[in-house]
């Protein structure tokens, strides 16, 4: 079938709601079939996928298939899967509302549901306590329905995640809900299916220590694709909005999201590329990072190491108020995904890199202003890289770089020898590139040794060595390229090749060699 005889639905750009997307003419990707077999294989279960990725669809999803609205499912793989015949009651909590910035506010948000939730079920607070309430609201669903109760938390850590550049306050929001979590393992007898969802995992011992019977099937393979959308649902339930855009890019860009199994696509990013028909960082766009970057400046990252992380499952689930590893941090948020995996028997280990342009590209813009402290230098010079690099103005690309590290403040480099000075440089170097969504290789290895950079770009190759040139002969750097050999590795493309050697000085805190040759 052709793409010109599928008819254009409206984009569920924000849409959390299940029915108004099956009854208001939106798209829908089914994940009604994951919901079944989560249903029928287990009773406790919790997800962590990063922000925008569709978890609260989902958990509408399992409201409206536990509540037996089977006119919802209608040509949907559930609908002949399921007993439509018993009808259970649903309580569902989110804190994906605004800000809980104390104890006192999810006090008071706590409050608003659970009385919302009471009046729904008939029922009267019998209790002046949070944890009370809410177990003496599992049990009287359960009376009343004839059937146990189905609890399904939406964005389970929000409230703590907010707080989490105050450990203080963040540390009492964790106890606080660490108490409400209990009561579901207590009220056992009462609950037929328990689904939390969240952006991190927090550890079972400082959360999830009264609840840990909990299913955590974040690194499952059969759930991978549980939220997000895969490439066949490109080419199928969206293919009526693939004329006209560069299907390639489309996959370059926003694809890439793994979780040791099928890969897929943020929906926020990609409704709003069908939306606005331009390649843009839409879902990084929603949330900067602000925190992430912060942290990423606090501990020196070394920029370029972010795209090639290795990381063992055990570190990867490991967050905590008073313990963020980066590597955990950035995984759990969407901002590195896992690339390949090795296992032993008791061990997992894992190599993360970005999951697409759009995060490379987005992530180091901020990062670049994070690294030189200036909110308006980074942008004029990332577009006139790609400019320059189009027209192969090597002299240019010498001025620009020279321009850049000129403008950086004395007191930023104290501030910022992430690695050392030779480090801070290449961070910043690499980021630019980096920003422009490029195909790079760090550490690209040949027979000779290992290429610092490799860009491909516009039927071209660039090879970059870097090196600090005080103890060091003029033209070592470009000397190192030819002496190894390295671009042998690339003759077979047929494409013109160019070594670059740039060498920095310390004690002019600029770059004072940048050699050419094309080959």
């Amino acid at each position: 079938m052709t793409n010109t005889l599928l008819p254009r639905l409206k984009l569920p750009i924000g849409i959390q709601t299940f029915r108004i997307i099956r009854e208001e003419g939106y798209y829908y990707v089914d994940k009604s079939g994951i919901a079944v077999d989560l249903a029928q294989r287990g009773a406790y279960y919790f997800l962590s996928r990063p922000r925008r990725f569709g978890k609260s669809l989902f958990l509408d999803t399992l409201k409206e298939l536990f509540e037996g609205n089977q006119a919802l499912f209608s040509g949907l793989a559930a609908e002949n899967r399921w007993d439509w015949s018993k009808k259970y009651p649903v309580i569902r909590i989110s804190f994906g509302g605004g800000v809980l910035g104390s104890v006192e506010d999810l006090n008071q948000s706590l409050h608003q549901q659970l009385t919302t939730l009471e009046q729904q079920f008939g029922m009267q607070a019998q209790f002046p306590d949070h944890r009370s309430r809410f177990k003496d609201l599992i049990a009287h669903a359960h009376r009343q329905a004839g059937q146990r109760a189905v609890v399904l938390v939406d964005e389970y850590d929000k409230p703590i995640l907010d707080r989490i550049e105050s450990p203080e306050i963040a540390r009492q929001l964790r106890e606080a809900l660490k108490d409400l979590y209990s009561v579901m393992k207590d009220s056992d007898a009462h609950i037929k299916f328990v689904f939390l969802t969240g952006v991190s995992k927090f550890s079972k011992v400082s959360l999830f220590s009264g609840l840990n019977n909990l299913t955590d099937i974040t690194l499952d393979s059969a759930y991978s694709d549980i939220c997000g959308y895969t490439d066949l649902d490109i080419d199928t339930v969206f293919a009526p909005e693939l004329p006209g855009l560069d299907r390639e890019l489309i996959r370059q860009w926003y694809n890439g999201y793994n979780w040791l199994g099928t890969p897929v696509y943020n929906p926020f990013g990609l409704l709003q590329l069908f939306r606005t028909r331009q390649i843009r960082p839409h879902w990084f766009e929603t949330g900067t990072p602000t925190f992430l970057i912060k942290l990423l400046a606090q501990r020196h990252q070394f920029t370029p190491d972010l795209s090639r992380v290795v990381a063992s499952q055990a570190l990867l689930a490991t967050f905590d108020v008073d313990n963020i590893p980066v590597e955990a941090l950035m995984f759990q948020a969407g901002y590195l995904t896992i690339q390949d995996i090795w296992q032993a028997p008791g061990q997992m280990e894992l190599t993360l890199k970005y999951p697409n342009l759009e995060v490379q590209a987005a992530l180091n813009n901020s990062l670049l202003q994070s690294l030189t402290g200036a909110l308006n230098v980074p942008g004029p010079h990332i577009s006139r890289l790609y400019k320059l690099l189009q027209k192969r103005d090597f002299a240019g690309l010498k001025d620009l770089f020279h321009a850049f590290y000129a403008s950086i403040a004395n007191d930023w480099y104290r501030k910022n020898e992430m690695s050392g000075f030779e480090g801070y440089y290449v961070s910043i170097f690499y980021s630019y590139f980096a920003a422009l969504g490029m195909d790079i290789r760090l550490e690209d290895p040949t027979n000779q040794g290992r290429i610092h950079m490799t860009v491909l770009f516009d039927g071209h190759v660039f090879l970059f060595e870097f090196k600090v040139v005080e103890m060091n002969p003029a033209g070592a750097a470009l000397q190192q390229i030819k002496d190894k050999h390295y671009a042998d590795k690339y003759q077979a493309r047929g494409e013109p090749i160019h070594l670059i050697g740039v060498e920095f000085s310390k004690a002019n805190r600029n770059i004072v060699g940048f050699e050419v040759e094309t080959l």
